[in-house]
């Protein structure tokens, strides 16, 4: 039974990386199992979530430092942050948990972070210091990192 579960992932990952490869993304980056990519656009939080999940892709959200630091290596030189994969409803988990309500296993907030000011709704940008800040404005225009 468990080489069947296998064999069933195995094809599911093989099609998204055949998806990947047939889509001319301008940022690519693999570390270790994880592939980040872009097409280097900039929107909304709700579009970049949209974005990545109308492709079968989920919005970025680094497990690691090396994760957290790649990310960075995509920011050109202007608007230097990009939304992460972290739930926008403080009362669902005082940002502490993913879009999936799963419990982060990695964080890199900022000093002062996640803003206890923000009482309902804010979503979380990776900014150019390698670090993560949650704001109300869920509108600015940030860059959209979609993960397989």
């Amino acid at each position: 039974r468990r080489i069947r579960i296998s064999c069933v992932l195995d094809i599911k990952w093989y099609f998204r990386l055949d998806v990947l490869r047939s889509t001319n993304y301008d940022f690519v980056r693999r570390v270790g199992q994880k592939y980040f990519v872009s097409y280097k656009k900039r929107d909304s939080f709700s579009t970049a979530v949209e974005f990545c999940s109308q492709r079968g892709l989920e919005l970025a959200l680094p497990q690691n430092e090396e994760e957290n630091n790649i990310l960075t290596q995509f920011f050109g030189d202007d608007n230097k942050t990009a939304w992460i994969n972290v739930n926008t409803n403080k009362a669902e988990g005082n940002f502490e948990v993913d879009m999936k309500k799963q419990p982060l296993t990695f964080t890199k907030w900022g000093e002062g972070q996640p803003d206890k000011s923000i009482q309902n709704t804010g979503c979380t940008m990776l900014s150019e210091n390698a670090v993560w800040r949650v704001t109300h404005d869920c509108s600015l225009n940030a860059y959209v990192i979609c993960q397989i």
